[in-house]
């Protein structure tokens, strides 16, 4: 069950002729984003306010701190859709009505939602979205996973219009220079889950030996790719144990130190590993942009899915079957099957 300490009602905010759509996720960096796309469309379809809270973060352990200022520069528009994106949640409450129904309960009744239930709201928003109609409620609160909820577009928008804080950006520019210049990167993204329920990412590691030796094969097909310049292998995993199998069959690729969870302890968006495991976190997920080619195992990821939009040359799995590699050419969208 979801710990669900921090309901969508702690301001009052103008009049009740106001409307919102409330963007709320405590997950991985690439589930918040993706999410955050679904709901600025909407809003931006309504003409409503989006308010991005980010409360009760896997990466901190403050639980009324806003994630989203803490990581992202600060933001009051996105495309034309006015924005919330400060702890000015801990200040107010969303005008009523909700969408969906459940947030119309007394707020002591909100508090904990059942797995149930939230994939419930994620189905009523996912038909409220592909409905391409409004809602009467004044505040729409969207608290479920809602990737593959909206366009590309929507996603790009997302990605080009918000940054991370100048430090990480800083970060990610020391370490672009110092490994990237000058080589055609291959980067390589493997969710593995160190212990974790992974859910629809489960059928790519059903065999794990075999899903290696699949990771292995996409590396040796990307480095088979023309490329203009020397080639170096970037690999980002949340798994210690991935990364020392790789390095034994690649052993020229490079990772950026972090810190791992013990292995089998869980993920690497973990409260556990502190403000640091989000910066590490967005590092490497914007490194992973600026590659050349990137191979996403397992493609159900939303981690490297600001890869999947921005980087020329892709190569992953297919969701529908997952021995199958399809090669991806993000400036025609052209999908062939390798």
């Amino acid at each position: 069950m979801e710990n669900e300490m921090l309901g969508p009602r702690s301001l009052m905010v103008g009049s009740g002729e106001d409307r919102f759509v409330v963007s709320r996720r405590r997950t991985g960096f690439g589930d918040c984003l993706w999410s955050l796309a679904a709901a600025w469309s909407y809003a931006k379809r309504t003409g409503r306010t989006l308010a991005i809270d980010w409360r009760g973060s896997c990466y901190l352990d403050q639980p009324f701190t806003n994630a989203f200022p803490v990581f992202f520069e600060p933001i009051q528009d996105i495309a034309g859709v006015p924005v919330i994106c400060d702890d000015q949640v801990n200040q107010f409450s969303f005008p009523g009505p909700f969408f969906p129904a459940w947030w119309n309960k007394p707020s002591i009744d909100c508090v904990c939602r059942p797995d149930e239930q939230i994939f419930r709201e994620r189905d009523e928003l996912r038909e409220l979205f592909e409905a391409q109609d409004d809602t009467e409620a004044n505040t729409v609160v969207c608290d479920a996973c809602l990737m593959w909820r909206c366009g590309m577009d929507a996603e790009r928008q997302i990605f080009r219009s918000i940054k991370p804080r100048p430090e990480i950006e800083a970060r990610i520019d020391a370490i672009y220079q110092e490994h990237f210049e000058g080589h055609s990167i291959i980067g390589v993204h493997v969710r593995h889950g160190n212990g974790e329920d992974i859910m629809e990412h489960a059928p790519f590691w059903a065999d794990p030996e075999f899903a290696f030796q699949q990771v292995c094969t996409a590396i040796r097909t990307a480095k088979e790719l023309p490329h203009s310049r020397p080639v170096r292998v970037f690999l980002c995993t949340d798994s210690a144990q991935v990364r020392r199998d790789l390095s034994g069959v690649f052993p020229d690729l490079f990772t950026i130190p972090k810190q791992f969870q013990a292995d089998q302890a869980g993920p690497l968006h973990s409260a556990a590993l502190g403000v640091d495991g989000g910066f590490s976190a967005l590092v490497e997920m914007y490194l992973l942009g600026r590659c050349d080619t990137v191979v996403r195992f397992p493609p159900s990821s939303a981690f490297s899915r600001y890869a999947r939009l921005f980087v020329p040359r892709i190569i992953e799995f297919d969701l529908n079957d997952p021995g199958g590699l399809i090669f991806i050419d993000n400036s025609s969208e052209h999908v062939p099957t390798l």
